[in-house]
């Protein structure tokens, strides 16, 4: 696995007191691969549900009812599906909780770019239709900083 060895040599100096990952084998994988602790496999951390798409190619979907969905991804579902909204809002959720459980850790997550994007979104109070304007590579680091309760998060980088 070239990918995990190359994310490894990224995050080689930093100590890490938790490692969530996603429990989709992609990022499993990954979690295990690196080596830096027991993965915690979150549900929350799943990328978008295609529902009915789920696994099909996009140039499968009728070009017209994808198009529609991809106008308007932030607030409109694949049939039997979630929103980029409902994912962002699990997203969210499950960093509140883990930050409430490490509120001085250092945590890695291994979740799937979309995930990733919505997070950056809303750290930035960006609108989530934006979100494909951000380039997220498989095995790429961001880092994410919280200080207190009372202070901005930062991004330190994307896409290393």
């Amino acid at each position: 696995m070239d990918e995990a060895l190359h994310t490894q040599q990224k995050i080689l100096n930093t100590q890490f007191d938790a490692i969530f990952t996603s429990p989709l084998q992609r990022c499993l994988k990954l979690a295990n691969a690196l080596n830096i602790g027991e993965p915690i496999m979150d549900i929350r951390l799943m990328e978008l549900n295609f529902g009915d798409w789920e696994m099909s190619a996009w140039d499968d979907i009728p070009r017209d009812i994808f198009d529609v969905w991809a106008h308007n991804y932030a607030n409109l579902a694949p049939p039997n599906g979630e929103t980029f909204s409902q994912l962002q809002q699990r997203g969210v959720h499950f960093l509140e909780e883990t930050l409430s459980h490490y509120p001085k850790g250092n945590i890695a997550i291994v979740t799937h770019g979309g995930m990733i994007r919505a997070l950056l979104a809303h750290v930035l109070n960006m609108p989530l239709k934006g979100l494909f304007r951000l380039t997220i590579d498989y095995g790429s680091v961001t880092q994410l900083e919280f200080g207190d309760t009372n202070s901005v998060p930062k991004i330190n980088f994307v896409n290393l």
